[in-house]
């Protein structure tokens, strides 16, 4: 099956499912089988086995059931949205049919689509996207990559002697005498 084939759209969801309690999406089952036909076998044995129990687990989905003789047993599901979709169960068996059930109440009621893009926002950034220049220096835009000053790891913390040699700086800017002994060894 080609890309082309189906149509492309945004990653979307039920607006605010799941935000305080999950809604299922699933409104509604209608099950249509025939009451002798050999195709229908498997759908009987899951009305019979697994049904009363997934009634019982899923109390806001509506089951219901169509004999219809001599026709092919379909699955059809109706979602909160208005989706349809329907799934044919010919010569399948009960746990089949409990599979693709459980798949129904699973599905959002969003028609399968191909996606552009992996994630999608309904309130893109103002101020654009982010990147690995965005908070440097915008010299680094014209200078050439050899320089050796880029390079250079720049500690966002001042060690001690810068801090004893800014304190210097500071009392000798205010006139104040220091004791230059304990200074030797120290660049200014």
């Amino acid at each position: 099956m080609s890309g082309q084939t189906l149509p492309s759209h945004f990653v979307k969801n039920v607006i605010q499912n799941g935000v305080g309690r999950h809604v299922c999406q699933l409104q509604r089952i209608t099950i249509s089988f025939c009451k002798s036909h050999a195709a229908s076998v498997g759908v009987r044995d899951f009305i019979e086995n697994y049904l009363l129990d997934f009634t019982k687990a899923n109390p806001g989905v509506v089951v219901y059931l169509k004999p219809r003789r001599n026709r092919k047993p379909v699955l059809a599901a109706d979602f909160l949205s208005g989706y349809t979709e329907e799934v044919s169960l010919n010569k399948c068996d009960k746990d089949t049919v409990a599979q693709w059930v459980g798949l129904l109440r699973g599905r959002s009621g969003v028609q399968i689509q191909r996606l552009r893009k992996d994630w999608h926002t309904d309130t893109p950034s103002i101020q654009g996207i982010w990147h690995p220049f965005m908070f440097k220096d915008t010299r680094l835009n014209t200078s050439d990559l050899r320089d050796r000053s880029l390079s250079e790891y720049v500690s966002p913390y001042k060690s001690a002697t810068q801090k004893l040699v800014e304190q210097h700086r500071q009392a000798s800017e205010r006139g104040d005498q220091i004791d230059n002994k304990n200074l030797e060894g120290t660049e200014v």
